[in-house]
């Protein structure tokens, strides 16, 4: 299925995003493989939560890119005078979902049209941005994109940066796993509930079983 058709029905009408996944190849199932993204959209509290839940991904470690290597504390980066994002780093097996259909999920659980901003998180540290770890990446990246704004998904057109990644600098330890760990703080069931549920909804054929 195409990306841009693809995106447009799990956006608009709330179908399912992939096909099939890979089947076994004479009864044998292919050996995991591992790859990485990152991706900044908006707080990385939310796009740790949405991505621990898609099948197909191992890890998912939030930190900062985009300002060079560091270091750099979680204080400093919400000033937005560093120049890095908050970012979260998803390692995935692209035999269950290629990189292009996991920037599919991303272009539909933030939106992407908002320059340094996220709802009420404003600055150029909750920017949309696509931090490539190669030219492959960066290519499919501008392909999704531009994808997207052919779909129409949205009133205005992306303006997610795609760029290769700088550098990755994972955040302290309390900001990991932030939501699993404070479900019970007003951001967590204010802000990162609802996205989940919309994500659950939209992609329940596709969540870790």
């Amino acid at each position: 299925m195409p990306i841009r058709s693809a995106v447009a029905a799990a956006f608009a009408a709330a179908l399912v995003l992939f096909p099939a996944r890979s089947p076994a190849v004479n009864g044998t199932v292919p050996a995991p493989r591992s790859e990485t993204a990152t991706l900044a959209g908006g707080c990385f509290w939310c796009l740790e939560a949405v991505f621990q839940e898609l099948a197909g991904v191992s890890r998912v470690v939030s930190g900062y890119a985009g300002g060079g290597p560091g270091p750099v504390t979680y204080k400093e980066v919400c000033t937005g005078t560093t120049g890095h994002a908050e970012v979260v780093q998803v390692t995935f097996d692209p035999a269950v979902i290629p990189y292009a259909e996991l920037l599919a999920v991303f272009f539909t659980i933030h939106d992407p049209t908002t320059l340094d901003r996220q709802g009420a998180d404003t600055g150029p540290q909750y920017r949309s941005a696509i931090f490539a770890h190669d030219e492959e990446q960066q290519r499919t990246a501008e392909r999704v994109k531009g994808e997207v704004a052919a779909a129409g998904l949205y009133p205005r057109p992306p303006v997610t940066r795609v760029g290769l990644l700088d550098a990755f600098i994972p955040a302290e330890v309390d900001h990991q796993d932030y939501y699993a760990n404070n479900k019970s703080q007003p951001y967590c069931r204010l802000v990162i509930d609802p996205k989940l549920e919309k994500f659950r909804d939209r992609y329940r054929d596709r969540l870790k079983r």
